[in-house]
């Protein structure tokens, strides 16, 4: 595509060097991520917190987009991607450098900064050579009793092949001396190999007694490593490799050919514990060179997918570790935030009367999400309700939204209920909820063939003095009430006619054999988002020709759509103004000579993880909001059922616009790319006040901009 300049000059909107690549743009973001582990402005817990947040995040990289790349190359694919034009090969170098950077980085900050604030606070953790024969007594019961009677060994020999080993299990490599010589040799080192695995069922850290407010703690593995001898009487141990494997865990089925989903879903399922491996890592101080060597072969692994750490492996057991020393240690952890009651909603009346009144806008965590959870309760009960739709992406492992959804079809109601069971690492606990649901009455759908139905949308069908009145929600994030506590997103409620029109056939369409609605308000993908931005943006292009007053404004995860990123070069090369607030992925690059010069993106990662997906068109004054269940990535433009829909009262655009300027206020923990890609925290004045958009956003979800 060629745009033209009003210059004249002609610009190829399609060199690679106008774009980031997805992958290193994603590694960018996770090292944002442990940036807020090293910033001494967070509470010591939090810092562990994203510290664990970090390990979680790279686990997935390597099993969905490393692996992804892996099997290109496998396969012999050897195209350029379409943005940045690496091939999958240059794209794996590229990643296995950073990463590799990325993770001695995480060392450094687990060791060298993090543990030694630790332990100011009387909180370490030791290895068994400190301790007291008292207390290495104390940890040899432990592992007689507790944690001898379930492990097992598994010998490596010409009877028993390698074992296959789960995904992200924590593993030993024990090497032992062998009793009788082998006329073949199976190894390359001498002795006979055993493979035991860390049990998961146990406590990763184990709590030594202690006199006093020290606490003290030793790693499981460190305690089966040094009692392993117990297990393999009459060997002498040589080494023990502390190691994890890492393994492909995409599903791949054919849904054209399953007659029945859940079954297929749940034989994937199976398959995704022994993909194959496309990481290894090994505890750097304890690592046997030969045992790697070993493992690298058995496991058809390369150099650069060998990962030596010196932190522990797997740091993701942070999260919990940091919930126990809470405990004791509150005033290192976070202080509990506590959710408004919505303005929108106070005032006489039950839930239904007040929605009637007005449309309620929900801002969470800042606005309680109990509001949502008891609309739906009521609608269970209420004996005017005849029918509940609603849409399920990932739920809580304990959802009350699923109790009252039983609840609701036990009491005669019709209930129709989308689970969506190919929601990456939740298909396990949505295959289980679609059971229960339909045991209990209510009518599952699975949504559409090859497409992933990520919309979030609850409709209820009331009757109401011999007519019927439909209540809408509609958010940006999912129907669960654990991660509403943690994530930023935004929800609409409402009894507006047209758009509870849009409700009834958007299920309809989903549920049965229809054609594609015509809709008031919604834009629906697959492609109808994008066909919605795409016109949006050019009315903002011809605005601006006429009035010179172009303005977008645009928050969400990822922004990756090559479509969608042309037509906002576009823009900005016309003189459009334009503030993006992309909290990870950002394959646009701004501030590029001709290009790019009227955008911005900006990175907020903070305590709560931005989740909300807003956009924003000035429209020449007619001021047009809209909030999405889509990221403009192509994956929601083409492969998932999205909804995008309108706020259409001018209060609540005005609520929306505050937190927008907030959030482009914010100089503590915004980050902006430069035109080269990278990241830097926004630079602050010494005498220009202090913003962090999450902080003020917690003590009031309408207070007003600080002036600076």
């Amino acid at each position: 595509m060629q745009t033209s300049t009003d210059n004249s000059e002609t610009i190829q909107l399609d060199n690679p060097s106008f774009y980031n690549n997805r992958e290193l743009s994603w590694l960018d973001f996770n090292y944002r991520v442990l940036q807020e582990a090293m910033d001494d402005r967070n509470a010591l817990l939090e810092r562990f917190k994203f510290l664990s947040i970090f390990s979680s995040n790279l686990d997935e990289f390597f099993m969905v987009r490393v692996a992804g790349l892996l099997d290109q190359v496998k396969a012999g694919y050897n195209k350029p991607e379409n943005k940045a034009g690496l091939t999958p090969k240059e794209q794996l170098q590229a990643v296995s450098k950073v990463t590799h950077e990325l993770v001695q980085e995480q060392d450094l900050v687990f060791l060298e900064q993090l543990t030694p604030y630790l332990l100011k606070e009387d909180v370490k953790f030791v290895s068994l050579e400190e301790l007291s024969p008292k207390l290495l007594s104390f940890l040899e019961n432990f592992f007689d009793e507790q944690v001898f009677p379930v492990l097992t060994p598994m010998a490596v020999d010409a009877y028993r092949p390698f074992p296959m080993l789960l995904n992200k299990s924590l593993n030993l490599a024990v090497v032992i001396d062998e009793n009788v010589k082998d006329k073949k040799r199976l190894f390359p080192f001498e002795g006979h190999l055993v493979i035991v695995q860390v049990p998961s069922v146990i406590d990763r850290f184990i709590e030594l007694p202690q006199e006093g407010n020290q606490r003290v703690f030793v790693l499981l593995e460190e305690i089966i490593s040094s009692f392993i001898s117990k297990l393999l009487v009459g060997y002498r141990v040589k080494s023990v490799t502390p190691f994890r494997i890492t393994r492909n865990a995409d599903l791949n089925f054919h849904e054209d050919e399953a007659d029945d989903l859940l079954f297929e879903i749940e034989e994937e399922l199976k398959k995704r514990k022994r993909g194959a491996a496309v990481r290894l890592e090994v505890q750097h101080q304890q690592s046997d060179e030969d045992v790697i060597a070993y493992l690298k072969s058995e496991l058809e692994i390369h150099n650069k997918d060998v990962y030596k750490v010196r932190a522990p492996l797997d740091l993701t057991f942070l999260f919990s570790f940091c919930k126990t020393i809470q405990k004791t240690h509150e005033h290192i952890g976070t202080t509990n935030h506590v959710p408004h009651f919505p303005v929108d909603l106070e005032g006489e009346g039950d839930i239904f009367e007040r929605i009637r009144r007005k449309d309620v806008l929900l801002h969470h965590p800042y606005d309680s999400f109990e509001p949502i959870i008891d609309f739906i309760s009521r609608a269970a009960d209420d004996k005017d309700v005849l029918a509940i739709k609603q849409t399920l992406y990932r739920v809580s492992g304990d959802s009350p939204v699923i109790g009252s959804l039983k609840r609701a079809a036990a009491n005669g109601k019709q209930v129709t209920v989308l689970v969506e069971l190919k929601a990456r690492f939740d298909e396990e606990n949505n295959v289980q909820w679609a059971k229960e649901l339909e045991r209990e009455g209510c009518h599952v759908i699975y949504g559409m063939t090859h497409l992933k139905t990520h919309s979030k949308i609850t409709l209820v069908v009331r009757r109401e003095e011999m007519r019927i009145q439909r209540y809408v929600h509609l958010g940006t994030g999912n129907y669960n009430d654990a991660t509403a506590k943690i994530y930023t997103d935004m929800g609409l409620l409402t009894v507006d006619k047209k758009i509870g029109i849009d409700a009834t056939n958007f299920f309809n369409y989903l549920s049965g054999y229809m054609g594609k609605p015509t809709y008031h308000h919604f834009s629906v993908s697959p492609f109808g988002i994008r066909d919605s931005f795409i016109r949006l943006i050019n009315d903002e292009i011809r605005f601006h020709k006429q009035s010179g007053n172009g303005r977008i404004i645009l928050k969400m995860n990822s922004l990756t759509d090559k479509s969608i990123i042309k037509k906002l070069y576009e823009a900005s090369i016309a003189g459009v103004k334009i503030d993006l607030i992309v909290r990870g992925i950002c394959c646009l690059r701004p501030g590029i000579k001709g290009v790019s010069e009227n955008i911005t993106v900006r990175s907020i990662v903070g305590r709560f993880l931005e989740h909300t997906r807003i956009y924003c068109f000035q429209h020449n004054g007619e001021d047009k909001i809209f909030l999405s269940s889509a990221d403009l990535m192509t994956r929601n433009m083409e492969n998932r059922v999205e909804i995008l829909f309108p706020i259409l009262r001018v209060h609540l655009k005005k609520r929306i616009h505050e937190s927008l300027n907030l959030m482009l206020k914010d100089n503590c923990k915004a980050r902006e790319q430069g035109s080269n890609g990278k990241y830097q925290y926004v630079k602050r004045t010494e005498d220009e006040i202090k913003i962090d958009s999450q902080q003020y956003l917690s003590g009031s979800p309408y207070l007003s901009l600080p002036s600076t």
